[in-house]
């Protein structure tokens, strides 16, 4: 617990702050636009994500490239993180939830719901996140898999 301008935050509360900061950007991304995950991503070797579309990516550079893919297929889309349980452990903090996701992917109209896991950490006193796992959807891989409509 530390404080800041009067007030105490904990190191849940600045998890919750760059949850929102991740969603923000994954619904830009869901909208065309992966520029805002370079923000809140871990840019390490050690930076991963497993997207429900499939896949693995490890490394700064197949994850960025990977947000970089989805943007270029998908749009008009809003992503909701449900039943949000944060836990910290030093600079390190697990946030699961049930994503919420409607979009337009490879131009046809997709609905999911996917269990998630992000992990965080703590890097330069920043929260960043490291590693991004949701549930694989069948509905979003089969629409990635046909292409463009």
């Amino acid at each position: 617990m530390r404080h800041q301008e009067g007030r105490t935050v904990t190191a849940e509360n600045e998890v919750l702050a760059a949850s929102r900061q991740f969603y923000a950007a994954l619904n830009s991304v869901v909208n065309g636009d992966a520029g805002p995950m370079g923000a809140i991503c871990s840019q390490g070797a050690d930076a991963t994500t497993m997207h429900p579309i499939g896949g693995r990516q490890v490394g700064w550079d197949q994850v960025s490239e990977s947000w970089r893919q989805v943007a270029v297929v998908a749009s008009a889309g809003k992503v909701t993180l449900a039943d949000q349980l944060i836990r910290t452990i030093g600079d390190v903090a697990c946030e699961l939830g049930t994503e919420h996701a409607v979009m337009t992917l490879a131009g046809r109209p997709v609905r999911a719901e996917v269990r998630v896991t992000n992990i965080y950490r703590r890097e330069s006193g920043a929260w960043k996140l490291v590693h991004h796992h949701s549930d694989a959807s069948p509905e979003m891989q089969g629409a990635a898999a046909a292409g463009p409509s």
